[in-house]
């Protein structure tokens, strides 16, 4: 999963996400740390918080797919596509499935080229392998321009924040 936020406590929007992904049944096994970036492809608003959370969640991917676009709304996300946004969880990968439908592709279709989900990936999955195009997580890195503006911002995983 991937995890962003560029409106109101973007701190606060993340781990909350975090603690409801946990909630809804998708138990969070790992967290990387945040990262901060400009927001992309003309999203407006202020730099994004990112993190990227690896999870178990036991369900289809269409079912999945719903429970975080609740999640989006319970914490107040009114933005579309391409807009500023209190919170945005997109799945990135799951396994080895690929899916094209008019409502969910995976692998995330611009999975490769955004360093602000690559490298905070690479953090906490430093073997992930794309199973559509085979490239592993080091590739995909080297491949992007090298003009991309993103900052490691905490050392903590954020994991610790689910942890009893």
């Amino acid at each position: 999963m991937a995890l962003g936020s560029n409106l109101g406590d973007r701190e606060r929007s993340i781990f909350g996400a975090l603690r409801r992904l946990d909630a809804a049944g998708i138990r969070v096994t790992a967290c990387s740390s945040l990262y901060e970036s400009d927001p992309a492809e003309g999203a407006g608003g202020g730099s994004f918080l990112n993190a990227v959370a690896e999870v178990r969640p036991l369900l289809c991917p269409e079912d999945l797919l719903n429970r975080l676009k609740s999640i989006e709304k319970s914490m107040g996300r009114t933005g579309g596509h391409n807009r500023p946004r209190e919170i945005d969880i997109d799945i990135l990968c799951l396994g080895d499935t690929v899916l094209d439908t008019a409502e969910l592709t995976i692998p995330h279709p611009r999975l490769h080229d955004r360093a602000f989900v690559l490298l905070p990936l690479r953090e906490i999955a430093p073997g992930f392998r794309c199973p559509l195009s085979g490239r592993n997580v080091d590739e995909m890195i080297e491949l992007l321009a090298s003009s991309v503006n993103i900052a490691r911002i905490s050392g903590r995983r954020l994991i610790a924040v689910l942890s009893p």
